[in-house]
């Protein structure tokens, strides 16, 4: 077929003809094409409009001057690195403490149980519970040391932030563990962090604990704490192999009944030992300090000053793994209030159910990460 044969059958329709052609339409299929026509000039309207970005996207970083081709954010001022946001918050420590004070004891950490509303315990709970946890470390011998490490073996629940807070107010080292790692693998970590306590969610966990210290591949482990209800038959099974079994309900009491006063850390102890998957090996611990959290999270709000206004009805979706740090550093950031406003954000942990469901029916959360 010749080309001016093709554009002759192509050729755009003739005003005439479309009208003709409208009028032979069904009113249902008008109807639609008109709700069709609303609905997107309604969504072009009312679309969210992208952020600007907070430095020109040509030139986002500079060269240091003098450091042989390294470069710095633009948005810096100088080339000194930045170490900190906020002159009171140098550790993660006082991350949670500023977010303590400047959220009027607001909501801090969100939960629900299948088909039930969510539970909210506020910023004075989860500082209370954490350092009723923290006491009770001391009082059983733990050291108020960056050399002083605590397992945490569990999926995202309010535990598991207050057990990490317990740990930076007496200056302790959290070590994440989580179930993809496999057996081998946690056994490698509890016997080269020398974990001599692990806090887990469930009685599957510590029993997978056990048999390791049963085959004699984990000596170093003498105590388990579990924050799920389990029976007397796991206790009785710990101290055959020399192990103690605690409910996190034991624990907390113990501390309620022999309260201390936090032992804060230095910016520059260590904060948690992040371990990697083992995928080439054994696990490799990476050796995170307080100063390295804090001047992430700092980058974070320097970066969005201008661009992210929160308020005090904003939800933070939290379903990424505790273990990881990027989910660590989220977490970090938004239990900092910012300086625009007096801020509360809430931390909504997810382990049942859908979270599709979860965030579409219950919290509607302005923040995923």
């Amino acid at each position: 077929m010749q080309a001016h044969e093709l554009f002759r059958y192509l050729r755009m329709p003739e005003l005439g003809d479309v009208r003709q052609y409208v009028r032979t339409l069904p009113t249902n299929t008008l109807m639609g094409f008109g709700a069709f026509a609303a609905l997107t000039t309604y969504w072009y309207a009312t679309r969210p409009k992208a952020l600007k970005p907070p430095c020109d996207l040509a030139m986002q970083s500079v060269e240091v001057e003098g450091g042989e081709h390294a470069r710095r954010s633009s948005l810096l001022n100088s080339d000194e690195l930045l170490l900190y946001y906020y002159d009171d918050v140098r550790t993660v420590y006082d991350i949670f403490q500023r977010g303590l004070q400047v959220s009027n004891n607001g909501p801090c950490l969100g939960f629900r149980k299948p088909n039930q509303p969510y539970e909210w315990i506020s910023y004075k709970e989860v500082s209370d519970r954490a350092e009723y946890v923290g006491s009770a470390l001391l009082h059983r011998g733990f050291k108020p040391s960056h050399v002083q490490y605590i397992g945490i073996f569990s999926q995202n629940r309010p535990e598991w932030v207050i057990i990490e807070q317990a740990c930076y107010a007496f200056s302790m080292v959290v070590v994440p563990l989580y179930d993809t790692l496999g057996a081998e693998a946690i056994t490698y970590i509890v016997n080269k962090a020398d974990l001599s306590l692990v806090f887990c969610d469930k009685p599957d966990k510590a029993k997978l604990l056990l048999t390791s210290v049963e085959k004699g591949e984990t000596p170093i482990l003498n105590t388990i704490v579990i924050m799920d209800s389990f029976g007397v038959d796991l206790v009785e099974r710990g101290k055959k192999c020399g192990v103690e079994v605690f409910s996190m309900r034991e624990i907390e009491e113990l501390g309620r009944a022999h309260r201390q006063k936090p032992m804060p850390p230095k910016p520059e102890d260590l904060a948690v030992i992040c371990f990697t998957s083992g995928t080439t090996g054994n696990p490799k611990g990476a050796m995170i300090t307080h100063q390295n959290i804090v001047s992430n999270a700092s980058a974070f709000v320097k970066t969005t000053e201008k661009s992210f206004t929160p308020s005090t009805d904003d939800v933070l979706i939290s379903f990424l793994p505790l273990a990881h740090m990027f989910e660590r550093i989220v977490e970090v950031i938004e239990l900092t209030p910012f300086p625009q406003v007096r801020l509360q954000i809430h931390i909504l942990k997810v382990y049942r159910g859908s979270i599709h469901a979860s965030m579409k029916r219950h919290m509607k959360p302005e923040i995923v990460l």
